[in-house]
């Protein structure tokens, strides 16, 4: 049996409308990947990173070093033959169709309107204003497990499986790329202490475990 989990995926933010896509996320469909840029020129003894020595002395190494920003690829399957065989009359004429729009509405570009609410930019009509000119992307809230993260959809491909009489898909599958939003924002600084305070459980207990190897001693 595959093991699933539930998470979300929460536009931040005054909208119209409100975006909200609850999901069942398989943590096998989940990849996180994180890659560094090395430049650090051709001169001699500086290839693939500056000398060092001390700890002390491994900033002088990483110069021209520079980390890329985290990102997510997850696979979402939408599925409404549950909600269908229970009679849900939203599943049995719509299908996975809302779903779908509403992780479309996340991708697309939005406006900022009156009293700060967004807007889908295709949503305005006539020339916009002068506070509606600039679009930008939503800022969503990944929702998974213990972490709540800051996101932008980067990437959405979904491909369409199975179909109601009405050509309303009511299986589907969504491709999805998140790019963390690794700024000055509380959803990020709580991440990265949750962060340091795992990774300093993880050593405290390799810690532990290499003495007890070592000396026989339990801990």
């Amino acid at each position: 049996m595959v093991n699933e989990t539930r998470a979300a995926l929460v536009e931040y933010g005054l909208s119209l409308p409100p975006l909200v896509m609850v999901f069942e996320l398989n943590p096998k469909t989940l990849t996180r990947s994180r890659s560094v840029t090395v430049e650090t020129g051709n001169l001699p003894g500086s290839r693939g990173g500056y000398g060092f020595l001390l700890p002390t002395e491994t900033a002088r190494a990483s110069q021209g070093v520079t980390p890329q920003v985290e990102s997510f690829d997850i696979t979402v399957l939408l599925d409404a033959t549950d909600r269908m065989d229970s009679g849900d009359p939203i599943a049995s004429s719509l299908g996975v169709q809302p779903e779908i729009d509403t992780l479309r509405s996340m991708a697309e570009p939005k406006v900022q309107g009156p009293g700060g609410v967004q807007l889908l930019a295709s949503l305005g009509g006539g020339e916009p204003r002068a506070f509606e000119r600039d679009r930008h992307a939503s800022v969503l809230l990944f929702l998974w497990g213990l972490q709540v993260l800051p996101v932008f959809l980067t990437s959405l491909r979904v491909q369409q499986q199975a179909h109601l009489p009405s050509l309303m898909p009511y299986r589907a599958e969504a491709t999805l790329t998140l790019q963390v939003i690794e700024s000055e924002n509380p959803f990020y600084q709580v991440e990265t202490l949750r962060q340091t305070a795992l990774a300093a459980v993880n050593a405290a207990s390799t810690i532990a475990g290499s003495l007890n190897l070592s000396f026989g001693v339990s801990f």
